[in-house]
This record gives C-alpha cells, structure tokens and sequence, in this order.
C-alpha cells in the first residue's frame, strides 16, 4: 500500500509539472502576408499591436513588394483583433515599428524607413507619428536628430519615456543615447563607445532613476551587452551577456527582477523568454512555440497575473504571422537560478 501511495504521489506531481509546463496560452492574431516586429501597448482601453508587413523579410530594390508598410491593429480584450490603421510610402521600407505612450497622453508610433540608392547603398531615416485616439494619425516626419550625430544613415530603435523625457539608442554611422521631450526633435546624451556591431537596444528605468539597457551585437561571439548608469546617463557600467540577442524587449517588474523576451539561437531559432537581475544574468524561462529558421522580436506587456507577449513565426504558416501568448507572471518571480545563467548559448 505504500508504494501504490508514493506512485499515487508521484503521478500528481508529474501532472501537476506537466500542467505547468502547459500553461502557456498562445493563439494567432494576425496572418495573411509576411508579418514581423511586434510592439504591444495598452492605451485608452484598447490593446495596441503594430508590426511589418511585406512579402519577405529584405527589402529588395527590384521587387516593391518586398518594400514594408506598417499595420496597427487593436483589441479590446485580446481575443478580436482588427486593423485600426496602415502606412506605406512608395520606394521606402517601413519596418520595425514601436508604439508608445508619451506624458501628453498621446501614442507615440515610431519606426524606420530603409532605401536603397542607385549605388546599392542603403540609407536610413527614423520616421515617427502621433495619434490622440488610436485611429487617426498624424502625418509620417523624420525624427530631427542632433547635428552631431546626424549622418542621414542612423536608426532609432526604441523610445522609453522617463520623467517627461523620452530615451533611445540611434545606431548606423554612431551608436548613441538620445533623449527627446516631443518625440520629433532628438539631442545626444552621450556617446556609448561599444564595439562589436551594437544595434537594436532597448532602454528600460529602475524606481531610482537608474537606466538599464540591453543591446544586441552582431560582432564577436556576437553576445549581447547590459548597461547601467545614473543620471545623466553620461557615465556606463558594461556586462557582457551570456547569450545572443534578437529583437530583445524586457519589462522591469520590481527593481529586482526582470523578464526578457528575444530570439534564442541556440539549436535552432525559437523565440525565448528569460528572467533575471538588474546585474545582466538571465536564466531560461520557457520557449514559446515558434520556428521557421525567423521569429522573435517581441512586444511585452503585464496584464493581470500574466506577461502579454507579441511575436512573430512561420513554424505555423507559411509566412509569418503574429502570435500572443500569454505566460504566467509568477514564473518570472520566482528566485532565480545558477541552472542556465552560467551557459554560454
């Protein structure tokens, strides 16, 4: 009797784990033609979800059709999905699209626009527009960037706003902090001097004001670097990361914790969520169901007792679509572990 009791226990364990494990709800929002690069915010009782679309991931200066427009839709529950607005300019990719909201109350769109001269040189320009209520938009500008960095070659990636100032990292010809009050005009902060092809980066803040920033390199191992500073935000704290990055987004959910959504490249591309510390070391949480050699690039979100995660794949469909998933928020609370951090993916 007490080894049918101990296997009795042993199964409910297992069941439970298994339970657990399955607890990750996803479903496909949006499908259709190449979809990619998600951003996901909550404005005015509305979810707000933008990405690209095109017919291929590259921008190819002999097939227009592989020219990006960009697509915003809306949800008031996450479940229905509709197309609240669409931007296109003939001759230019639009791609890599990010929503937020700025302290005038307004929804800030920023994004990039890719071209290609007649020389096959690609140049690019930052490109942002405004709504008031999710549905009209104002006119597409360039973002007016600080003469000392402004090369006409430079991409500015992600805007984090702070204490009515807005924070981004510009990369092409610099690789620097900029700082803005009306999401149009950019001065520089000061310049980052990484090395290593740095690029995508996104700016997070802890409850004292410190900065947090996490950026992808595509030099090297290629490993992704973790910065901290103080106001100004003149002076850097660098860590080298124990993983690749693709697409990276991460939430700050106390000043001890953190959850992270990027591609993971090891084995295969999947789209990865991590958690981890303000010190720049992250441990698996789960892969969410993802594939097709192109995925990630994530919009993140706490909603409730989970983490609203946007991402792109074609592990589903023949091109790629637009997932949700929603993953449990107390997986990214629990203490983390010496299990993944220490790996080098």
């Amino acid at each position: 009797m007490k080894r049918i009791g101990f296997l009795l226990v042993c199964l409910c364990l297992l069941t439970t784990v298994r339970a657990e494990k399955l607890s990750v709800e996803v479903e496909r929002i949006w499908e259709g033609d190449y979809c990619a690069f998600t951003s996901l915010v909550q404005y005015k009782g509305m979810y707000y979800c933008t990405f690209r679309e095109a017919t291929a991931h590259h921008f190819n200066a002999k097939d227009w059709t592989t020219a990006g427009r960009i697509r915003v839709i809306a949800s008031k529950n996450g479940r229905k999905w509709h197309s609240v607005a669409e931007f296109k300019e003939e001759g230019i990719d639009l791609r890599d699209p990010k929503l937020n909201l700025m302290p005038d109350g307004r929804m800030m769109l920023l994004f990039g626009g890719a071209s290609v001269d007649e020389q096959g040189k690609r140049h690019l320009t930052p490109k942002v527009c405004f709504t008031e209520d999710g549905k009209t938009y104002s006119d597409i500008q360039p973002l007016v960037l600080d003469q000392r960095v402004n090369e006409n070659n430079e991409w500015l990636w992600r805007v984090t706003w702070h204490e009515g100032i807005g924070y981004g990292v510009i990369y092409g010809s610099h690789f620097a902090l900029m700082k803005t009050t009306d999401g149009i005009h950019y001065e520089l902060v000061t310049n980052l001097g990484l090395d290593r092809f740095p690029n995508e980066t996104t700016v997070r803040f802890l409850s004292d004001g410190t900065m947090t920033m996490m950026v992808r390199t595509e030099e090297g191992d290629k490993h992704g670097m973790w910065g901290v500073s103080r106001p100004p935000y003149t002076e850097w704290e660098w860590t080298e990361m124990n993983l690749i990055l693709g697409g990276p987004d991460y939430l700050v959910l106390n000043d001890t914790t953190l959850a992270v959504g990027t591609r993971s490249l090891y084995g295969s591309e999947k789209m990865m969520m991590l958690k981890g510390k303000p010190d720049g070391k992250f441990e698996e949480v789960c892969l969410l169901p993802s594939g097709g050699d192109d995925n990630s690039y994530p919009g993140m979100l706490v909603v409730g007792n989970e983490i609203w995660v946007t991402y792109y794949s074609r592990h589903a469909t023949p091109k790629a679509s637009i997932n949700l998933a929603r993953v449990p928020l107390k997986w990214f609370l629990t203490p983390r572990t010496n299990k993944y951090y220490e790996k080098k993916w």
